[in-house]
């Protein structure tokens, strides 16, 4: 977490209580034994029980429980369950960076996969509301990398972080596609009775060709419950949308005249 202590106070007054401390701001509790308790311990006790069972299941006596300490106590560093989940978010998403790669398509592609594996890795987060753009140093550590493989681009700073944006969507998207799957799995769900495969056989009893002119030969094709694997191109579906957002990006970049 930054130390911006130095900042001013009208710095803070212009920033959201929970992102000011993100960035190291506001006052530091001095009551209690000194190195008991920080924020950084009471952001993973959070993470910790909101990893293991649900965003709900996080609170402030929840949190002050589970490392020995009252709910009060909690309060002298973050003011309230709000700022703390903000904080939860802030912290997630410092993933490891991958090097950077020469090719702007394999950037974006680990771009990509890395905002996944945040979902898969932490279920709660997709379930905390957009409120506002990115202001944790966390988040904009992101957003940074993102713009990482647009360095040389030709762009304007607007079209750059539309293009972020797109692959952000993306990600979340798939993110929390892919999460609720893990469930659904770690609950005992079979990949087959996912994919629809276990009920295959019965919808193309159910559907006509008549109600479902277009729907009908994709089903009957096994493309729809993926029950005809020879037929399945080489990447799965998150794959192809990814790559044809990229040829959709390289369009553009050619229409523009950008060399990339």
């Amino acid at each position: 977490m930054p130390d911006n202590g130095h900042l001013d106070d009208e710095v803070l007054k212009s920033l959201p209580n929970g992102v000011a401390l993100s960035w190291g701001l506001g006052k530091k509790s001095t009551r209690g034994p000194k190195g008991e308790l920080s924020i950084p311990k009471i952001v993973d006790a959070a993470i910790r029980i909101a990893d293991e069972e649900g965003l709900a299941a996080v609170s402030m006596n929840r949190v002050a429980s589970s490392l020995g300490f009252t709910t009060m106590s909690l309060y002298r560093y973050v003011n309230s369950k709000d700022d703390l989940i903000l904080l939860m978010q802030n912290a997630v998403c410092y993933a490891p960076i991958p090097p950077e790669q020469p090719d702007w398509r394999e950037e974006m592609r680990s771009y990509v996969r890395v905002c996944i594996q945040v979902f898969r890795d932490h279920p709660w987060f997709g379930d905390v509301p957009i409120t506002s753009v990115p202001l944790t140093p966390g988040n904009l550590r992101i957003v940074d990398w993102g713009l990482r493989s647009m360095r040389d681009f030709p762009l304007t700073d607007y079209e750059k972080m539309s293009i972020v944006l797109l692959l952000s969507g993306y990600s979340r998207s798939c993110g929390m596609i892919m999460r609720d799957m893990d469930k659904a799995i770690q609950a005992g769900a079979r990949p087959e009775t996912i994919k629809g495969m276990d009920y295959s056989a019965a919808l193309k009893r159910l559907v006509k060709r008549d109600e479902y002119p277009h729907f009908y030969p994709v089903l009957i094709s096994g493309a729809y419950t993926e029950d005809n694997p020879e037929d399945n191109g080489v990447i799965d579906d998150f794959d192809f949308g990814l790559e044809r957002i990229l040829d959709g990006i390289q369009v553009y970049l050619d229409r523009k005249g950008v060399k990339a």
